[in-house]
């Protein structure tokens, strides 16, 4: 599965940004189509995962409220809508897609595919 990211920006504190992942090639080999983010000096973190069969979603405590997933199955394409967006949420973001083992969506390594990411930068 290849991913190509994009949308990312400038983005002011109580903005909003909408990141797309375009996603092309073996798509019915994935269960889950995620975000992950990896800000400056820190390590790569989930954002946020969408069950591609069900639509089922889940995310960070940090993002939950603010941030949501969606997919647009004709388009095989991922968003994530950003509102609210503060100063911490600074970060180039990632899609990934894969088939992680049950409960550990959250975690990087469970995926194989991932996308070239996209800058978000947030100013106050």
């Amino acid at each position: 599965v290849q991913l190509q990211a994009s949308g990312g920006g400038l983005v002011q504190v109580g903005g909003s940004l909408r990141l797309s992942c375009a996603a092309s090639g073996r798509t019915f080999n994935i269960n889950k189509m995620a975000w992950f983010r990896q800000g400056p000096g820190k390590q790569r973190e989930f954002v946020a995962a969408l069950e591609t069969s069900t639509s089922s979603t889940y995310y960070a405590d940090s993002v939950k409220g603010r941030f949501t997933i969606s997919r647009d199955n004709a388009k095989d394409t991922v968003y994530l809508q950003m509102s609210n967006p503060a100063p911490e949420d600074t970060a180039v973001y990632y899609c990934a897609a894969g088939r992680p083992s049950f409960g550990l969506y959250y975690i990087p390594t469970q995926y194989n595919s991932w996308g070239q990411g996209t800058l978000v930068t947030v100013s106050s």
